[in-house]
């Protein structure tokens, strides 16, 4: 049997930059790694809303809110790509939990996989509706974290057998020594902790901030960095009003020379840099349902001690050692970690290796290795990609040349 080697089309459905969004960043930093491949053609579709989103990489926009947008969006898949991810987050999508998703999916003639940002534990009959039937129409549909696995069989309905588990991925950056970074800002001989992503009520920073003002005492070199703007919709509803209470919470307990605000859209550069210059990453979430967390995901790379509430994402990326998790809403249980962090340098060592180790294994380059193989099997035209194991990577030989 003649295989046909001809480079494939792949779509790839969500927003897109310049959309300031986590899973804008996701796609892009996906996107341009398996375009590095040769062997697939990325082209990506843009769910638009409110502005006209420019980028050059961007080959079709489906209007959020527009349904009859979301057939012509399938048409033009059907017609120009051999198989479409759809990068699946209820809020994104136009109707009543992102219904008008499965319009397009009934409309689409080639194969698709569904990428899960969100799985809810216990969502509403919508909201299993909706993601159930995306999951019976599709080939595959992938989680970020393999505690996603039985919740998304046994409360979604989805077979088994479709579920694939890849790891978020993370940028693979050289930078300078963390204390080399330290003196270029000006915190040289700082304990830095950071938190940082879009800010919203739901990131809980005011236990952060209470925290760290329980510690300050017994540290006083403690510097926290709030990194991130507010969210666009946090913005639209209520201003800046949540960021300002940040603000006065710290100046009421003291501790303002030990907060500070970067209060801008951080490059991945400057995400990757700060991280490097942390001893410890923040994650203080309060709601438990948090299925993935890029910010996490991206620490994680960095080989950081994490200290996070107990969401399902970092109940089971921290576990065996790899980082400290507190109490939800709990700022004393928080202040509790951070100090046995900051009084165990030898622990912190271990902890930070134990973290590297797994972060290794969610390179971009790695990650899109896994998404290139899941696409061409499903196409099911292509030359076959072999993996290999080597150390806990996943090495994938083609065409004579391996990647790791």
């Amino acid at each position: 049997m003649v295989r046909e080697n001809r480079i494939k089309n792949i779509g790839f459905l969500s927003t897109y930059p310049p959309r300031e969004c986590g899973l804008a960043t996701f796609t892009e930093d996906l996107v341009n790694e398996i375009a590095k491949m040769g062997l697939i053609r990325p082209s990506v579709i843009a769910v638009v809303d409110k502005k006209e989103c420019e980028n050059s990489q961007i080959k079709y926009r489906l209007s959020q809110h527009d349904r009859t947008s979301y057939m012509m969006t399938a048409s033009w898949a059907n017609d120009n790509l051999d198989l479409l991810v759809i990068e699946h987050e209820y809020g994104i999508f136009g109707g009543e939990c992102g219904e008008y998703i499965i319009a397009l999916a009934k409309g689409l003639k080639i194969p698709f996989i569904i990428t899960t940002h969100t799985v809810l534990l216990e969502p509403s009959p919508k909201q299993r509706t909706v993601l159930r039937d995306l999951g019976r129409l599709s080939a595959k549909v992938v989680t970020m974290a393999k505690s996603s696995m039985p919740i998304l069989a046994g409360t979604y309905g989805i077979e088994s057998e479709k579920l694939l588990f890849i790891p978020h991925g993370v940028p693979n950056m050289q930078v300078e020594s963390r204390e080399k970074l330290k003196m270029d800002y000006g915190l040289r001989n700082k304990e830095i902790i950071s938190s940082f992503g879009l800010i919203s009520p739901a990131k809980g920073l005011e236990y952060g901030i209470e925290a760290v003002a329980k510690v300050v005492p017994d540290y006083e070199n403690l510097m926290y960095l709030i990194l991130g703007k507010t969210h666009p919709c946090v913005k639209e509803s209520m201003g800046e009003t949540y960021r300002q209470s940040l603000m006065d919470l710290a100046q009421s307990l003291g501790v303002q020379n030990n907060i500070r605000f970067i209060d801008k859209y951080l490059t991945k550069e400057e995400v990757i840099t700060y991280l490097h210059m942390s001893d410890m990453y923040l994650t203080p979430y309060l709601s438990k349902e948090q299925a993935v967390s890029g910010t996490l995901a991206y620490a994680m790379g960095c080989g950081r001690v994490i200290v996070s509430t107990p969401y399902r994402y970092a109940e089971e990326m921290l576990g065996d050692g790899r980082g400290m998790l507190s109490k939800f809403k709990d700022s004393e249980s928080m202040a509790s970690c951070i100090r046995t962090v900051l009084g165990s340098p030898t622990e912190k060592k271990e902890m930070e290796m134990k973290t590297l180790a797994v972060g290794r294994t969610m390179k971009w380059s790695t990650v899109a290795d896994q998404y290139a193989e899941l696409c061409m099997n499903i196409i099911g035209s292509a030359r076959p990609l072999k993996l290999k194991a080597q150390s806990h990577l996943t090495v994938i030989e083609r065409n004579g040349m391996r990647a790791i």
